[in-house]
């Protein structure tokens, strides 16, 4: 019989809709996926910063927990960010923007932070990011 290994980390991202997350384990190492049905624990107790032990074991796309317990969380501060092409939180709580309003938020958001884009590098980026937000619904339109 294989012994697993208890671990340590803290929860990146957790969506009690869907059932699922990842951990980030504490000394690196690749995100842990964590569904809904492997936590020992009220699954609202899973939010962004919480720190949890858990084991793991070699799932179909990568390290997956099961046996996860809660423990303290962590201040906001102290949560690991990480950037990642999956998102959990897409349907939750957020504005759903006009393609129009989009485009206005992204340009305001590119003329404060990189000034020294030009108009035409500007309308590229946006038309960019507009599809992707279309793709994934995230506009109105």
């Amino acid at each position: 019989m294989v012994r697993s290994v208890v671990r340590s980390g803290t929860i990146f991202s957790f969506d009690n809709v869907r059932g699922y997350g990842f951990i980030v384990p504490d000394g690196g190492g690749e995100d842990v996926f964590v569904h809904a049905n492997d936590l020992l624990d009220d699954k609202g107790l899973f939010t962004p910063g919480t720190s949890v032990e858990f084991e793991v074991a070699q799932g179909e796309r990568g390290p997956k927990a099961f046996a996860v317990r809660a423990l303290e969380p962590r201040p906001v501060e102290d949560v690991p960010v990480r950037r990642s092409s999956d998102s959990f939180d897409d349907d939750a709580l957020c504005d759903v923007l006009s393609s129009r309003e989009f485009g206005h938020e992204i340009t305001d958001v590119l003329l404060v932070k990189v000034p020294e884009l030009t108009g035409g590098q500007i309308v590229k980026i946006r038309e960019s990011l507009l599809a992707v937000a279309q793709k994934h619904g995230w506009t109105e339109d």
